[in-house]
């Protein structure tokens, strides 16, 4: 089976490109050994020879053309194109098998590679040892400089920079969770968070160290990062691209298009802060399993999402609080859907605003620093894609006179406190918070939260009181934020609550600023809420199955809708029955929704039961747990 190390859910969207423009699919391996066993070897990254050579035996066989690095950056900056069928083969960390087992085999083929050595350990002293896999590693499983200046000196090889010392991980905030060292700024008792400027010198002077010896021992200096673990943002690209690493690699896909399209310095601001996507080459995949990858139409994948209120996990004890976490990670493992939203914010008075936040802040009140941790331990625990669920207008900030001019003046009843999305103060502060977030937490994508909406008689000088501009209005800033976050989150998968009634009534659009068409174009995912019960709706079945056609018949609509059941009735309020999640999911399936989820989950209480939430949202092809 091969599988990104933070597999993107959208890979779809990576996949399909115009005909002018080349897409090029970059393959990335670790060890290439004799001895790896077919399945289950200990070393999940470690491909066994045979497996490799006949990789490359099918790539030539299928019409492959294997590029250099040249070859792409002339592609990038405009100066040439890529064949049809374009595969760049990169080798990480400098292990020795890329001198041993693969550069034999680049020569018999003809075939350009990337190797990105890791320069620390190249430099590894006698004795000592680096932890890798099953097993340390010593300075003899690692590539010398001779041997990688004879690779290069071939013209068959580049070397890359893997960095000098950042291939591990730091403690990224006060509960001792070791994260990607490239992008947390590290957390120290009785000191804090580092600076943003000693984060910057550090990553400095980790890239000028690895630039510097890989220019001194094979002569010519490395053209490109590949950050390790995938880890990177755009400031940290930006440093590396003032070294001359033109291009840079993360995991986070199959294929994308590198002819940008663009022309002068567009092309070239563009191309140096964007990291092109890699396939990790896991469990040693045969043949077979890399054909069967390449040729899987992706946009078929269904996803399953659990909504999950952060609210639930904090606890003034500290205990508690850890048990709260390991109970909720443990349950979304059992369940094993694709994605978690995960709430950022705090809102305890449950009125839909944001009271706090989990993540350092100097605009909003922080109630814990709890976001990283548990969106840590779910995505390397649970192997999940986490988003950081956020609202967009409804929040209560730490400046009290800036609250009071900013707040709308709602006129109805149990409407959501919301800031004015036209003062241009609102948005760059909402801004703010959004890089905060970003700066000081590791999640993959952004839900944003149903606050967004204006009724008709808010704000009506907004969008001139016309729905359609109100509606984009709202689009724009809630993709202003995405940029803010992406500064130091790149690449993030967007999706937003949408409410059911402009789906089923169009010229509801007015009294939400809320309309299907527009969402669809926007974000990856539009989190529909179909909740039948929320919407006192006496025939749920018959409810769901019109919200489903009106779905299905709008362009996008089943490729980019994901259906938000609910598990609570908040009219009693109690939850509803298991079986009633099960039975919707079906339902919805069977009229062909591709995308399923459900809020809230009570991972304390069990509810859903946690068999019935299984069978309604499990990612695994197979999902009841082996016994």
């Amino acid at each position: 089976m091969i599988r990104a190390w933070m597999a993107a859910a959208l890979l779809a969207l990576m996949t399909a490109f115009a005909p002018a423009h080349a897409s090029l699919l970059v393959l990335s391996y670790h060890d290439i050994r004799d001895d790896v066993a077919p399945k289950g070897d200990p070393d999940p990254y470690a491909v066994s020879t045979t497996n490799f050579a006949q990789h490359l035996d099918w790539l030539r066989a299928h019409g492959y053309q294997a590029v250099s690095v040249q070859t792409v950056l002339d592609a990038r900056a405009g100066r040439g194109t890529l064949p049809e069928k374009a595969v760049l083969l990169t080798f990480d960390d400098g292990l020795r098998s890329a001198y041993t087992h693969v550069f034999p085999l680049l020569r018999a083929y003809g075939w350009p590679a990337l190797v990105a050595p890791v320069t620390r350990w190249v430099e590894l002293p006698e004795g000592a040892v680096v932890p890798y896999g099953p097993r340390d590693f010593t300075r003899e499983d690692f590539l010398t400089w001779a041997q990688l200046r004879e690779m290069h000196d071939s013209g068959l090889v580049d070397v890359g920079s893997h960095s000098h010392d950042l291939h591990r991980g730091v403690p990224g905030n006060p509960f001792g969770n070791q994260t990607p060292a490239a992008v947390t700024r590290i957390w120290t008792e009785g000191a804090g968070y580092e600076s943003e400027d000693s984060w910057r010198a550090r990553i400095v002077d980790d890239l000028q160290t690895s630039r510097d010896l890989i220019e001194r021992h094979i002569g010519q200096a490395p053209r490109v990062i590949v950050w390790p673990y995938a880890a990177y943002n755009d400031v940290a690209n930006g440093i590396a691209n003032g070294m001359g690493m033109q291009l840079s690699f993360d995991l986070e896909g199959r294929a994308q298009e590198t002819d940008l399209g663009l022309q002068g310095e567009d092309r070239a601001d563009q191309a140096s802060l964007a990291s092109l996507a890699r396939l990790l080459m896991h469990r040693n995949p045969d043949v077979r399993d890399l054909a069967g990858e390449l040729r899987r139409d992706l946009s078929l994948d269904g996803v399953r999402a659990i909504q999950v209120d952060l609210d639930y996990v904090y606890d003034e004890d500290p205990a508690q609080m850890a048990r709260n976490v390991d109970v909720l990670v443990q349950r979304i493992q059992d369940i094993g859907p694709s994605l978690v939203w995960l709430q950022a914010f705090a809102d305890p008075d449950g009125d839909g605003a944001a009271e706090a936040v989990y993540f350092p802040s100097t605009h909003m009140p922080v109630r814990a620093d709890l976001f990283n941790r548990v969106a840590w331990q779910l995505r390397t625990r649970a192997q999940v894609r986490v988003f950081a669920w956020m609202p967009v207008l409804g929040f209560k900030l730490a400046d009290a006179d800036l609250q009071r001019a900013l707040q709308i003046n709602a006129t109805g009843e149990n409407e959501i406190p919301r800031l004015d999305p036209g003062d241009p103060r609102t948005l760059a502060t909402v801004s703010a918070i959004y890089a905060e977030l970003a700066a000081n937490s590791h999640f993959d994508g952004l839900l944003f939260h149903d606050d967004a909406y204006l009724r008709d008689d808010e704000v009506p000088d907004y969008g001139n009181g016309n729905p359609a501009t109100r509606t984009q209005g709202l689009i724009d800033f809630t993709m202003t934020l995405k940029t803010a976050a992406e500064r130091w989150r790149p690449k993030l998968t967007t999706a937003r609550n949408l409410f059911a009634r402009p789906v089923l009534e169009p010229a509801s659009e007015a009294w939400f600023a809320q309309r299907l068409e527009p969402f669809l174009a926007a974000y990856d995912y539009t989190a529909l809420m179909a909740m039948p019960h929320m919407e006192h709706e006496a025939d749920a079945d018959a409810w769901l199955q019109r919200l489903a056609a009106a779905v299905l018949a709008t362009p996008k609509g089943v490729e980019r809708t994901l259906f938000e059941l609910q598990t609570v009735d908040w009219r009693v309020p109690a939850p509803l029955p298991g079986a009633t999640l099960r039975a919707q999911s079906r339902l919805l399936q069977a009229a062909g929704i591709r995308h399923l989820g459900y809020y809230p989950d009570d991972f304390i209480g069990n509810q859903p039961p946690l068999e019935d939430a299984r069978e309604a949202m499990s990612a695994r092809e197979f999902p009841y747990l082996e016994r």
